[in-house]
């Protein structure tokens, strides 16, 4: 009870996420009364999948206006300028500046590693692909924002439908042990790289009014990706396993239905210690 002449203490009453918070300075519940430390947790993996949803719905939006615009415009695959296809290429830069957009949504992974203290995801790669992308694009839709820009963001859009699907059900841990093609979506992802190079320089070789300047830096920036994707596909998949295989023959990893848990387990402790 209070005393007379003294008043209650200033409460606080936080709602997000399924998670209230209540007290003087902080002390913390969820609302099944676990800890704040999972209370946390439970409202970043909630925003981490709308986001990664939010992305993932964008993008699939993005290719049919793309290759409707890219039609009407009457584009060619070989080079196309910035100025030549009239309606259609407003068209285009309207659809691209969405797909800038999602960029800088994109690059709010990296603050949700930081809060999930996933560090080890903050890694080199990750970095330099998402900073590097939205600046790019900043330039592309100052100076060449329709043309032969639409190429690369057709193909991107369509990878990260896949890939942002993908990350949004592996925020759900149910899902996880269903999730065995993250690998197929780096190929595809290299595979995107490929075809871009392909692309542009075909508007070397066959030049047009489309800044050249602009085509050699892309070719060398997808080479840069190129080289750093490889080099993940390297250490993620063939180097894990080869790992895999051997600590299966010892006999310290099992399998159940043709698929490894072990990342999974490792995931499912983490959070068990968090929320106690």
């Amino acid at each position: 009870m209070v005393g007379k002449g003294r008043s209650p203490p200033k409460q606080r009453v936080q709602l997000h996420g399924g998670c209230f918070r209540t007290g003087s300075l902080g002390e913390g519940r969820c609302a099944d009364g676990s800890t704040p430390c999972g209370c946390r947790r439970s409202g970043i993996i909630e925003w981490n999948v709308w986001i990664k949803q939010s992305i993932a719905t964008l993008t699939f939006g993005l290719d049919p206006e793309l290759v409707t615009g890219v039609w009407e415009g009457g584009y060619n695959f070989f080079c196309q300028d910035t100025h030549s296809g009239g309606e259609a290429d407003m068209k285009i830069i309207r659809v691209l500046w969405w797909y800038y957009f999602s960029k800088l949504i994109e690059f709010m992974d990296t603050f949700f590693f930081i809060l999930r203290k996933n560090n080890h995801q903050i890694t080199v790669l990750h970095v330099y692909h998402h900073a590097t992308m939205l600046n790019i694009w900043w330039f592309v839709m100052n100076w060449v924002p329709c043309g032969h820009s639409y190429f690369g963001a057709t193909l991107n859009s369509f990878i990260h439908v896949l890939m942002y699907s993908y990350y949004g059900l592996s925020a759900v841990p149910a899902m996880r042990p269903y999730l065995w093609w993250k690998k197929y979506i780096t190929q595809g992802q290299l595979t995107q790289f490929v075809l871009t190079i392909f692309q542009t320089s075909c508007g070397v070789v066959w030049p047009c009014a489309f800044p050249q300047g602009w085509l050699y830096f892309q070719i060398s920036y997808m080479i840069s990706l190129i080289i750093l994707f490889t080099n993940f596909y390297i250490q993620t998949y063939n180097k894990k396993a080869s790992s895999r295989r051997k600590e299966y023959q010892n006999g310290s990893t099992a399998t159940v239905n043709g698929y490894w848990f072990a990342e999974s387990l490792h995931s499912s402790v983490q959070q068990l210690q968090c929320s106690k």
